[in-house]
């Protein structure tokens, strides 16, 4: 188990896709491609890491278009993940958010992701709404949750 003070966050480049795309991968059932991850580097978006010494454990993408911000995606390796690392990089995504001049932070995340939804709820975020049959999955659609968090 890694020690949680040893972490440190840092921006991200599109050099880091690799490994972003390997636990992006492991973590998730629908997982973006290298593609899509990659064209989320440019003015509009923040990508974070979470690092240890042995390397990238986790990842965020942000994207802000004036004062909103919305949560692309986030994302912990499956064998680093309850350890608090996700909280630790929502929470300074809330505080670039912030220092960024945005009001609010949006996301949505599908219903039966029940580890995300606490995540989100104990950052402070709340249910604004629903998106019907919005995700696929291995039998039919699942709803996208809509979630938010006003920063100011």
């Amino acid at each position: 188990m890694s020690n949680i003070d040893s972490h440190f966050i840092v921006p991200l480049g599109v050099e880091h896709v690799t490994v972003m795309a390997k636990i992006e991968n492991q973590a998730h059932t629908h997982p973006w491609s290298e593609t899509g991850l990659k064209e989320c580097f440019g003015p509009l978006y923040r990508v974070l890491g979470i690092k240890l010494q042995d390397g990238l454990l986790g990842f965020a993408i942000v994207q802000q278009i004036i004062d909103e911000a919305t949560l692309l995606d986030i994302c912990v390796a499956p064998d680093k993940q309850g350890s608090g690392f996700g909280s630790l990089l929502m929470q300074q995504l809330i505080d670039d958010a912030k220092d960024a001049g945005a009001v609010v932070l949006m996301l949505e995340v599908r219903q039966s992701n029940e580890a995300a939804k606490y995540l989100y709820e104990k950052a402070g975020f709340i249910e604004s709404g629903r998106r019907k049959n919005y995700y696929p999955t291995d039998d039919g659609y699942e709803d996208a949750i809509l979630m938010d968090l006003a920063l100011s």
